[in-house]
């Protein structure tokens, strides 16, 4: 008797076992997906701690950086940035701190030496008891716009100062 009843158990545990794991692939799913596109946005994303370390980077970010996406861990998420725009920065996070995002644009430091023109968002995080545990620090890399802008300054002072040098001498 005491063996049916166990029986009866182990079926009824192995049917509510097969339930939430059919209930649990969907979700899986979700967040796969969500960390694939996470990991492939265009310039970056970083989740800083309520202590400011970087808690995790997306291999976009460490790509904009030229670093491992794995040197980034354990970070001060400010010392991505050059000295020169730390105060900015940190206004900034005063400003996310009371409205919940804050955006500015601010030059990166890269692994070599160089410097990324980058628009940064902040975006403040909290838990379900409205604690703050972090932010996230969201950065497109705008570099190469900054570039083409600039030759195409030059570019048009160079035909604006021949053109006038042209008229002058007619």
């Amino acid at each position: 008797m005491f063996w049916l009843y166990l029986l009866g158990l182990v079926t009824v545990l192995t049917i509510a076992l097969r339930r939430v794991l059919r209930r649990q692939r969907p979700l899986d799913d979700e967040l796969y997906s969500k960390q694939v596109a996470i990991d492939h946005v265009q310039s970056g994303v970083a989740w800083v701690r309520a202590d400011g370390t970087i808690g995790s980077a997306n291999p976009a970010l460490a790509t904009t950086l030229n670093v491992a996406a794995a040197d980034l861990l354990g970070r001060v998420w400010v010392e991505v940035f050059p000295e020169a725009e730390r105060e900015r920065l940190r206004e900034a996070y005063s400003q996310m701190l009371l409205l919940g995002m804050a955006s500015l644009q601010a030059y990166g430091r890269r692994a070599d030496g160089t410097f990324a023109w980058l628009d940064v968002l902040l975006v403040a995080v909290h838990d379900h008891k409205m604690r703050f545990v972090g932010h996230h620090c969201l950065v497109a890399d705008r570099t190469r716009e900054r570039v083409l802008e600039d030759q195409l300054r030059e570019l048009t002072e160079s035909q604006t100062s021949q053109t006038g040098v042209t008229s002058a001498a007619r």
